[in-house]
């Protein structure tokens, strides 16, 4: 009777723990917000770029479908050529996963690769008084670089570069501090993606 009683014992003790592993080794999702944030050191020399809004009336080579587009754009902003609004309003345009590649998001931020033209795209999916962060590492070896959309909640934000064709590009997402110029979690990275866009 004692052996029985001690095996169930065990047998309860060892899912319980396995519960407690899971429950703690479960990471955020990209829609969960962290109790507080937590601060993510990056290096000293990482250069921070500010990403700017799509020039007004270009064309958007990866549109989000017509009504989710018009949804998220809002009201018809009607400010003078190259105002603010106009900026803003330009900057609402979203990319879709048929040229931006990598698509990769945590709480407030997505972000993406678009291989023709070499620009990262930022998204700002969270009004929180923090900035989106698209950190963009390479495998031959050039200094890291950061892309931070500053245009506020619910907009795209670009930063327009030139990386070596043969290489490839990794992704990190993350929030931004301007005040504190600080970085911070959640965190997510994309895998490896080809600059010429071809795997």
């Amino acid at each position: 009777m004692r052996e029985n009683w001690r095996s169930k014992l065990s047998v309860l003790a060892g899912a319980s723990a396995l519960a407690l592993s899971a429950v703690t080794a479960t990471p955020a999702l990209a829609e969960d917000a962290p109790v507080s944030p937590q601060e993510v050191q990056m290096p000293a020399d990482v250069k921070i770029v500010e990403g700017g809004a799509t020039d007004p009336g270009a064309t958007v080579p990866f549109p989000a479908d017509e009504a989710e587009q018009a949804e998220q754009a809002g009201p018809v902003q009607t400010a003078t050529p190259g105002g603010q609004a106009e900026a803003v309003g330009a900057a609402k345009a979203t990319p879709s996963s048929s040229t931006c590649l990598g698509s990769t998001t945590a709480y407030g931020v997505s972000g993406c690769f678009q291989h023709n033209g070499d620009i990262v795209w930022a998204g700002d999916t969270k009004k929180d008084g923090m900035s989106a962060a698209v950190g963009v590492y390479t495998d031959y070896g050039r200094a890291e670089e950061v892309c931070v959309n500053k245009l506020g909640a619910d907009t795209w934000a670009t930063c327009n570069k030139d990386y070596r064709e043969g290489g490839d590009v990794r992704l990190r997402v993350l929030r931004y501090d301007g005040d504190t110029g600080k970085f911070y979690q959640p965190e997510t990275w994309s895998g490896w993606i080809p600059v010429d866009g071809k795997y």
